[in-house]
């Protein structure tokens, strides 16, 4: 039996409340969850909700036996007036009790189109490296939009060179964004590699459909494989994103338990 911690993205429940969030994902045989707070796409939490409604979500967690591993607060960290924005998504991640947070490094979501220069991008970063020591917390920047594979966001790791900044590997986003078609991409970048979204691909590379795991064709074995070899122990964040739109609750309950099952078949304890 596989030891490593696996958890569920908020984000696979798009478009449903955090209540059936964490119904599923907990009735699915999960013990961790990662919390979204995506301005305008998924706000399962977010920093403008009261004290009152967080603190409800905390023992919504707490009854399903739910720990939060990392908070997806993803901003445009290209954008200097997103600054603010990501501050506060970190004290909310700190408050949930995580010491990791996600973000990509460029557009958050379809309506944030904002480009900048790499270097305004380090400044922007460099701002929150003091908050993050001070909570205990680790940003790990995800493989998406215009820095779609582990190379390009290893680049930009080591030119910030800290340790409390590394890579959120998504195992699908290397295909949709960056054409990736083998393991080569995540073995150039492992060492860096701190937190991985096992997302499974179908279709051609450039359709969205992220299905179930194991319904698709990403080489998850081979994935977990080159980890162990490199004593990599980063958590893995389990996210399921349809093309259909509206779907249904059990088709989302479904997917997460099909998951469930594939990761159980693989050896893996929830």
């Amino acid at each position: 039996m596989h030891e490593r911690i696996i958890a569920v993205n908020s984000n696979t429940y798009h478009g449903f409340g955090i209540e059936q969030a964490i119904a599923g994902i907990a009735d699915a045989g999960f013990h961790a969850i990662e919390l979204t707070a995506t301005k305008g796409w998924t706000e399962h939490v977010f920093p403008t909700m009261s004290f009152h409604e967080l603190c409800r979500i905390q023992d919504l967690l707490s009854d399903k036996n739910l720990s939060v591993v990392a908070m997806s607060g993803h901003c445009n960290l290209m954008d200097s007036r997103r600054v603010p924005d990501f501050v506060d998504n970190i004290k909310l991640a700190h408050f949930f009790g995580t010491q990791t947070i996600v973000s990509s490094v460029g557009e958050a979501h379809p309506k944030d189109r904002t480009n900048g220069t790499e270097s305004s991008l380090l400044a922007n970063i460099s701002t929150f490296l003091p908050l993050l020591e001070t909570y205990g917390m680790r940003l790990v920047l995800e493989t998406h939009g215009s820095a779609g594979t582990g190379a390009a966001i290893d680049k930009l790791v080591k030119d910030i060179a800290s340790p409390l900044v590394g890579i959120a590997y998504d195992t699908a986003n290397v295909i949709y964004y960056g054409g990736v078609k083998d393991l080569s991409d995540l073995a150039s970048c492992i060492d860096d590699v701190r937190y991985l979204h096992v997302k499974d691909k179908a279709g051609s590379p450039e359709t969205w459909n992220f299905p179930a795991l194991g319904k698709g064709y990403v080489d998850f074995p081979g994935v977990f494989a080159l980890l162990d070899e490199n004593n990599n122990d980063a958590p893995l964040s389990v996210e399921i994103e349809f093309t259909d739109a509206p779907r249904s609750l059990k088709t989302v309950d479904d997917a997460v338990r099909d998951s469930a099952t594939y990761l159980k078949n693989l050896g893996y304890r929830l």
